[in-house]
């Protein structure tokens, strides 16, 4: 048994009856359930439809998602979350070029590293050594000024740690933007580079190893098995490259406004809804909602 879930973005909030409906109808599956009216809805259908990503394409013109998995086992205990533009709208490190006056230079590096074009360890280091004298406290700025919350962040955490789960922040970034991004969100624990400095500046350099790619699967194997659990009770979710060693290892790797070659590589794509999108397809009703 399989489970079809359409979602719209909860600005727009216009999923329409008709579609729904109509799909379902198409691929002979049961009575649709609402879980967030304009928002969400899923029906259930004997198997994967061969046309599964036709229907995608399609909807995808209309302004919604569509994802399509097995029932069993879809409510995740754990959660494996990538920051910068998945939890928080910016890329950190980009927000801290930009106060350094070398934004444009670091945003093309950045850009090249998430859709893999770069080798992510060299283009980091190649970054942050464009930051070398910037003051420390700028990092206090950057997240008082300029960094945003993705929405339905804290209403996937809540809920998922409300029935149990555990939720781990895993970021190619930087611990300075880490902890406070976790705290303020509620996640059990973060991972991220930690940024060198000396006398109030940055050094241009940042401590090793590096946390990349490896390091993503590296902290999805451990976590889950200090917890007890297979890797098909996580969640993933990310953008960039550097995510998709943890997005295709976890039993439900999502790839949130992802970079085009990167959702080409997973077989949930959330391009229009937001972080509470990945509550609906766990099956949770906006009532369920912590």
């Amino acid at each position: 048994m399989h489970v079809a879930t359409l979602l719209a973005s909860p600005v727009r909030a216009d999923l329409d009856r008709v579609a729904v409906e109509s799909l379902r109808d198409a691929w002979g599956g049961g009575e649709a359930q609402w879980l967030n009216p304009g928002i969400a809805a899923e029906f259930t259908v004997d198997r994967m439809p061969e046309n599964r990503w036709e229907a995608w394409e399609n909807l995808q013109a209309l302004g919604y998602d569509l994802v399509v998995q097995k029932a069993e086992g879809r409510r995740k205990r754990m959660l494996l979350a990538d920051m910068d533009s998945t939890m928080i709208g910016q890329e950190c490190i980009d927000e801290l070029a930009d106060m350094a006056g070398v934004g444009p230079r670091v945003a093309e590096i950045t850009a090249r590293a998430m859709n893999g074009e770069l080798d992510f360890e060299g283009a980091l280091i190649e970054r942050v050594g464009l930051l070398k004298g910037l003051p420390e406290r700028v990092i206090g700025q950057v997240l008082k000024d300029r960094i945003t919350f993705t929405p339905g962040g804290r209403e996937l955490i809540a809920t998922m740690k409300a029935n149990g789960g555990y939720a781990a922040l895993v970021s190619g970034g930087f611990t300075a933007f880490t902890e406070a991004v976790a705290a303020h969100l509620g996640f059990d624990e973060n991972r991220a580079n930690t940024l060198l400095a000396a006398n109030g500046e940055l050094t241009g350099d940042v401590a090793r190893p590096i946390l990349g790619r490896a390091a993503k699967v590296a902290a999805l194997e451990e976590i889950s098995a200090r917890l007890g659990i297979g890797h098909d009770a996580v969640m993933a979710v990310g953008d960039g490259a550097n995510d998709l060693g943890m997005l295709h290892l976890a039993g439900a790797g999502v790839a949130l406004h992802a970079k085009p070659s990167v959702a080409a590589e997973c077989d949930i794509r959330i391009n229009h809804g937001d972080l509470t999108a990945l509550l609906y397809i766990q099956g949770y009703s906006v009532n369920d909602f912590s």
